[in-house]
């Protein structure tokens, strides 16, 4: 006789659904709280503000929430220059950290991350390029975002084809062109700022990465890819999992593991080729944010993708505030900070990795 008390097979999976659902939403509220916060917070520091530095100037709370919600004096400044320097932030670190998520599942190694397969090299040779040829002046403002984006999605198409047999991805051999594509193309970058004599300053802070470009305009532009890469990502995240397990088993459970990676591959390099194009050289937020994130929720993409996500947000948002004000009135590249953070962390699981071989 059956213990009514036990749920049956359908039973368990549909509690096991609900439970992951509920899991889910749990995780998705309390990091979209923090990141609200978070952004909140980086509006109101600054070197015009209640918190920060006061250099130029100090400003109350209470009069910076009527610059912000109101019509004050500083609501110029608030509104077109704070806030969609937070917002860039935030879809930058959202991209970089969801393109590096579908990199760790294609390549089934947590130490990949978006620039492994040169992107990041292809874009500021694109720039490089653009600042060279004052490109700036006749084409405008976009001219040197839109020559990095088209570089880096070149190189990102190029590593492809390096690590492609008639067709067939290979996670180690796209590693290694990418590996290769990047160094070539650094030493290119290296022969454009030898060159570069009074634009070699302006290059460099381009390719330290800094979110001086942020404005309106480019938020809604970098918006439309961030938003429609995560939600493809977030989609396909059941056929990630099952890549995690193998490309046969990933064939028996449905998936289609040819079209998977080859789709991740060109919406991971859409999303970190969109951020490189607007924001220079970023590193390692593809590479802490999803592993840590990993480690917190588990490694079902159905909940990783979008906690990745936003806690990338989340980070580089304040990884920015602590660059624009660490040094005031002057700033740092938000590059170094990261760069501060990424590189201890890789050779954190650099070790971790080897250690794990020799058991």
């Amino acid at each position: 006789m059956r213990d009514l008390s036990r749920p049956t097979g359908s039973e368990s999976e549909a509690f096991d659904a609900h439970r992951m659902k509920t899991r889910r939403l749990l995780v998705v509220g309390v990091l979209l709280g923090i990141l609200v916060l978070t952004a909140f917070v980086a509006i109101l520091v600054g070197t015009l503000g209640p918190i920060g530095p006061g250099v130029p100037v100090r400003i109350s709370f209470s009069e910076a929430l009527r610059a912000i919600f109101g019509s004050s004096g500083y609501h110029w400044v608030f509104w077109n220059i704070r806030l969609p320097r937070v917002l860039l932030a935030g879809l930058v670190g959202a991209a970089l950290a969801c393109s590096g998520t579908a990199m760790q599942a294609v390549f089934r190694n947590s130490m990949a991350d978006p620039f492994v397969i040169g992107i990041s090299s292809g874009g500021a040779v694109g720039a490089s390029v653009a600042g060279l040829l004052g490109l700036s002046a006749t084409m405008g403002m976009l001219a040197q975002p839109m020559f990095a984006f088209m570089a880096a999605a070149m190189a990102a198409f190029g590593v492809y084809l390096l690590g492609s047999v008639r067709g067939k991805v290979y996670p180690e051999s796209l590693l290694l062109s990418g590996v290769a594509v990047a160094a070539f193309l650094g030493a290119i970058v290296s022969f454009l700022i030898y060159f570069a004599r009074q634009e070699y300053h302006q290059l460099i802070f381009w390719l330290l990465g800094s979110l001086t470009l942020a404005n309106w305009e480019v938020v809604e532009i970098l918006a439309v890819p961030v938003i429609a890469g995560t939600l493809f990502i977030f989609l396909y995240g059941r056929d990630l999992d099952a890549l995690l397990l193998g490309e046969e088993t990933a064939h028996n459970l449905g998936a289609n593991p040819e079209f998977l990676k080859k789709a991740m591959l060109f919406v991971g390099a859409m999303l970190a080729a969109s951020a490189v194009a607007f924001t220079g050289v970023i590193g390692f937020v593809g590479l802490i944010i999803p592993h840590i994130s990993r480690l917190v929720v588990g490694s079902n993409h159905r909940i990783l993708v979008p906690a990745a996500t936003l806690s990338g947000a989340i980070f580089l948002i304040g990884a920015d505030t602590l660059a624009r004000t660490v040094v005031a009135p002057t700033e740092l590249p938000v590059g170094i900070i990261t760069a501060l953070c990424g590189g201890p962390f890789f050779l954190y699981l650099l070790r971790k990795n080897s250690m794990g071989r020799e058991r």
